[in-house]
């Protein structure tokens, strides 16, 4: 039996979902630790990032949106393959959607695997299920850099892979012209990562380093609050860094002296909970951060698929009763 409800299992309360005007024709929408998404408006057109969770969760968000504007989506950018973020894709009708080359081959691998597994985890995010029609699949990939010319005056977006992370593909979504960065899970603010599936060295160092590298004046993490001006956004992008350090030094402790991934879990639990334990997902995601990073330092370079019975063996055994 375990010691604590599983995963995100029962977080069942609403949330407030706050759409942020970031820009001229750019938008955010935050929702207390929920997974923000946002758009970007081109002459005619619109650049949706990220899709939610399923087509009616999509759907709530169009329809904030379209407060605003009614242009149609032509592009849908997902971040990266994560049930969350991209089975609603069909609620945006959009003409072309872009990802990481990487996030197409996750989704062939084990995109299956992951909506089972994402759903037993936070079942709240997955409104009216049933109207999931399938797997989200890309229609436009890249490996490197793609750029999205807006029309008329409104510049382009740069659509970026900064490196393995988060996961092996994911990318973001560069405004020069108002120097806004969506950074999809590679940056969260005031909110704990998930990294049951992410490179935790590349991630803490040259991928972070290169999202820096944008200098932006606001991001749009994957969840938490958007944070705006130079030193704010520096402060989102350390404090996702000084996670992934912290893991990195006390899973990496114990098994180098042959101890257990249960002490791992337990030094990590205790190290990181001060600062981060009250933010959003804390509780859910580090059992399965500490059991990836525990593969990477046994030498398992590609993470492990989770399924829904990998999920409640490793809840059970490091969030369980002793």
């Amino acid at each position: 039996m375990s010691a604590k409800p599983f995963a995100s299992s029962a977080d069942l309360a609403a949330k407030t979902e706050t759409l942020e005007v970031l820009a001229d024709g750019v938008y955010a929408l935050t929702a207390e630790g929920d997974p923000n998404v946002g758009a970007i408006e081109g002459e005619d057109f619109l650049v949706a990032f990220e899709a939610r969770a399923t087509p009616a969760a999509a759907r709530d968000w169009l329809a904030r949106l379209r407060d605003h504007t009614d242009k149609p989506v032509r592009y849908l950018v997902l971040s990266h393959y994560h049930a969350v973020r991209v089975l609603g894709a069909s609620a945006f009708d959009a003409e072309v959607i872009v990802a990481h080359e990487n996030t197409r081959k996750l989704i062939a691998e084990r995109g299956q695997e992951d909506w089972d597994s994402e759903y037993g985890r936070m079942p709240r995010l997955f409104k009216e299920p049933e109207e999931i029609p399938g797997l989200t699949w890309p229609t436009l990939t890249f490996s490197d850099r793609l750029t999205i010319d807006l029309g008329g005056d409104r510049g382009h977006v740069v659509l970026q892979y900064c490196g393995r992370g988060h996961t092996a593909g994911d990318i973001v979504a560069w405004i020069p012209r108002e120097r806004i960065l969506f950074a999809g899970d590679l940056v969260e603010a005031q909110a704990a990562l998930y990294t049951g599936d992410a490179f935790h060295t590349d991630w803490s160092t040259g991928t972070l380093d290169r999202v820096a590298g944008f200098g932006a004046e606001a991001v749009v993490g994957g969840r938490g609050a958007v944070p705006r001006g130079r030193d704010a956004v520096t402060a989102a992008i350390e404090q996702t860094r000084d996670f992934l350090l912290v893991m990195r030094e006390k899973v990496g402790a114990v098994h180098a002296r042959g101890g257990t991934l249960r002490e791992a879990f337990a030094d990590t639990h205790a190290a990181l909970a001060p600062q981060y334990g009250a933010w959003p997902i804390f509780e859910h995601c580090l059992p399965f951060n500490v059991q990836r990073l525990w593969d990477e330092f046994d030498g398992v370079n590609w993470p492990r698929v989770w399924t829904a019975e990998r999920d409640r063996e490793v809840w059970d055994q490091l969030q369980g009763e002793a």
